[in-house]
């Protein structure tokens, strides 16, 4: 029997066949210890490392009734990746992690104590377990992006986000998107909780960033979002009247 799930977390993969192995363990343990009925929606973004058969195995294996997963045809990013698991989830809330296991699954039993008092909890890597050089170029990138947007958020980028499903399903998308998740939440009158998470040094696979694409991507993504903010449409209806008796 199906359960009746209330979250799908969504798992963006790209080439990380040699971390879903262990991330599958760590996921396992999160889902016996959950209070909130969870399935796991894997977003293959055109990997080409062998991911995709892994996955298909952890989706048709042993204790593989709560996996589930995507494919898209090519590699699209991040963001695309992260839009079509909204676009496909059925539950009422929603997740977001990374298979790096740079954070951990474990971290959604905290947020779920809080879900149901506002629309986002975005963690806060406060003990980061990067190089010198990303936690740098975060470092700067994040200061552009608070100065020109001045949301509030510690750490916006942080790969663990639980949100209400019927608010994410209406955020605007755009390449680079999943930088400003929070702001988005945000500008839609959304409330957004911080909550400190854990984290730890990459194990196993590569990053797929560097430092170009660590500060160029922000800081157009973070201009777009200037623009895209300033010319939004919002408005309360006081009255209406749409038929005649």
């Amino acid at each position: 029997m199906v359960p009746e799930y209330q979250l799908t977390i969504v798992v963006p993969v790209y080439n990380e066949v040699e971390s879903l192995p262990r991330f599958k363990e760590e996921m396992d343990k999160y889902l016996t210890q959950t209070p909130v009925a969870s399935k796991v929606l894997f977003v293959n973004d055109g990997s080409d490392d062998g991911s995709l058969e892994l996955i298909k195995d952890i989706c048709h294996g042993k204790g593989a009734e709560h996996y589930y997963y995507v494919s898209l045809e090519k590699n699209c990013g991040l963001s695309a990746a992260i839009k079509t698991g909204i676009d496909l989830c059925d539950t009422q809330y929603l997740g977001y992690i990374d298979a790096d296991l740079q954070t951990s699954p474990s971290d959604f039993l905290k947020y779920l104590e809080h879900i149901n008092g506002c629309t986002l909890i975005n963690g806060i890597r406060s003990k980061r377990k990067d190089t010198v050089v990303k936690r740098l170029s975060s470092k700067i990138a994040n200061g552009f992006r608070r100065l020109m947007i001045n949301d509030g958020i510690a750490d916006t980028c942080c790969p663990l986000k639980l949100m209400q499903a019927d608010a994410a399903k209406k955020l605007p998308f755009f390449k680079g998107m999943h930088r400003f998740i929070p702001a988005l939440i945000q500008l839609q009158g959304g409330e957004v909780k911080q909550l400190e998470v854990q984290h730890f040094e990459r194990s196993a696979g590569t990053a797929k960033y560097h430092l170009l694409n660590r500060l160029a991507g922000p800081f157009i993504d973070t201009l777009v979002f200037v623009w895209m903010r300033k010319k939004n449409i919002q408005y309360k209806i006081s009255e209406v009247e749409l038929v005649h008796e």
